[in-house]
């Protein structure tokens, strides 16, 4: 680790640090936000959290048809899994 002797740059260090701390408080308040905006819909109007989070989720990042495919793999996947297990126990196997 180098020491800084230079004031400028304990100062710059200082600086950054300051102003990283006051977007980190920031982003507190934004999550402590999101969380009781989702509290407050669901039990208002009977939504499932976890849907409405990911609902949310999609609607930021406009993923919606990315969504859909990975939920069509998985339901593809899973179904022939499953599937194939169940006949081979159907079949003793």
């Amino acid at each position: 680790m180098s020491a800084f002797t230079n004031e400028a740059e304990r100062k710059r260090i200082h600086d950054c640090m300051i102003e990283i701390s006051n977007s980190m408080t920031r982003v507190e308040a934004e999550r402590d936000f999101v969380k009781d905006a989702v509290n407050s819909i669901c039990d208002e109007l009977q939504l499932d959290k976890k849907i409405f989070r990911r609902m949310v989720k999609v609607y930021h990042k406009q993923s919606f048809a990315d969504e859909v495919v990975k939920d069509s793999e998985f339901q593809e996947l899973y179904d022939v899994v499953t599937t194939g297990n169940r006949n081979k126990e159907e079949n003793g196997q």
